[in-house]
């Protein structure tokens, strides 16, 4: 079993596992997590596919991971972000004394 198929296979295991996740899970953090590995196994195929022979290796896939990588940050903020203002929208405001 060579190195390229290891990753490919371990990319597309992680997919299917993220995937089994945002559709089994009911709480929307277990969803954010299973969105994020979803996306770890999507940057671990495309690296996988940046080899094309034993010494040559295709820097645009590489390029297309790291700005991944900084847009996943990114979006996993803005959810979590969003995941906690709807959960205080649902919860019974107190009144907060003014000063």
């Amino acid at each position: 079993m060579t190195s390229i198929l290891l990753y490919s296979l371990a990319g597309l295991g992680l997919f299917a596992i993220g995937l089994f996740g945002v559709v089994v899970a009911s709480h929307v953090m277990r969803k954010i997590l299973a969105l994020n590995v979803m996306g770890v196994g999507i940057f671990m195929f495309l690296i996988a596919l940046a080899k094309h022979s034993p010494n040559v290796f295709d820097p645009v896939p590489h390029a297309m991971v790291l700005t991944g990588i900084v847009i996943a940050v990114a979006g996993t903020a803005l959810a979590l972000n969003l995941m906690v203002r709807i959960h205080n929208m649902d919860e019974p405001s107190q009144e907060k004394p003014t000063l």
